[in-house]
């Protein structure tokens, strides 16, 4: 396994672990880069106008199309030792 791989496994346990929990925007940017790192680009349809969670989520994990998935994990793990941080 890369370093980077188990960097972002360990960052995957890590933020389970924190004192609070995050803003609603970066918990949807945690979403967004975990799926693109692990499932690439966003597939599917976008969900409806009533279901606003799925479509936040869906149009976060859009917005990264195009980003490879090294790219994400590093985003990842950055973001979450930024929150362990504070």
């Amino acid at each position: 396994m890369s370093d980077l791989q188990t960097l972002f496994t360990q960052a995957q346990a890590d933020v389970k672990t924190l004192s609070e929990r995050p803003d609603n925007q970066t918990l949807l940017q945690l979403y967004a880069l975990f799926k693109q790192a692990t499932e690439g680009d966003a597939t599917g349809e976008r969900p409806g106008m009533m279901d606003f969670i799925n479509r936040a989520k869906f149009d976060a994990w859009e917005k990264l199309k195009g980003k490879d998935a090294a790219a994400a994990m590093q985003e990842y793990v950055d973001v979450v030792n930024k929150l362990l941080a504070d």
